[in-house]
């Protein structure tokens, strides 16, 4: 690939680092199930991603500069991924591709309890989640109040409903 892309679109360019459904998966594990290591992501994600493909889209997003990756001090080869402020500013995109797919999509509640909030929290929730994130992961002051508990709590609490509805 071209150092400069295929265009200067911006909208080709972002699709030439997150155009395929992989990366936005691996992205989305690590922003909102907090999911850092490789065998985390490979094995808790509900789309069932080969281990190849995987760390081929690690390797990417990390040569992309939407990741950083850091050593486990627990043990020499494992790996720790970490969102970079790149990554971090996709919150908003993830967030009205959530929406989107809630309006569009036949979607489940328990995959799109968090979509649902972060719509209805708008910027001032995404800001908040950032701000959370780059605690996380770049080592900021952590705030007050944490959005990825409540978007967590959410979804386990979706998730019981289900459960409960199908027990029953």
């Amino acid at each position: 690939m071209r150092e400069t892309g295929r265009s200067g679109c911006p909208i080709n360019l972002t699709l030439e680092i997150l155009g395929d459904r992989w990366s936005l998966i691996v992205l989305r594990d690590i922003m909102f199930g907090n999911r850092r290591h490789f065998r985390e992501l490979l094995t808790k994600s509900d789309e069932g991603i080969a281990s190849n493909i995987l760390a081929d889209r690690l390797k990417r997003l990390v040569e992309r500069g939407l990741l950083a990756r850091t050593d486990d001090a627990s043990h020499k080869q494992k790996g720790i991924y970490s969102l970079t402020e790149m990554g971090i500013a996709l919150v908003p995109v993830f967030a009205a591709m959530g929406s989107w797919g809630r309006r569009f999509l036949p979607v489940t509640e328990e995959m799109s309890i968090r979509a649902e909030l972060l719509e209805q929290g708008g910027a001032p929730l995404w800001e908040g989640f950032m701000q959370e994130l780059r605690a996380l992961h770049l080592g900021a002051p952590a705030p007050e109040v944490s959005v990825l508990a409540g978007l967590t709590a959410a979804y386990r609490e979706a998730v019981a409903r289900r459960e409960a509805a199908n027990a029953a």
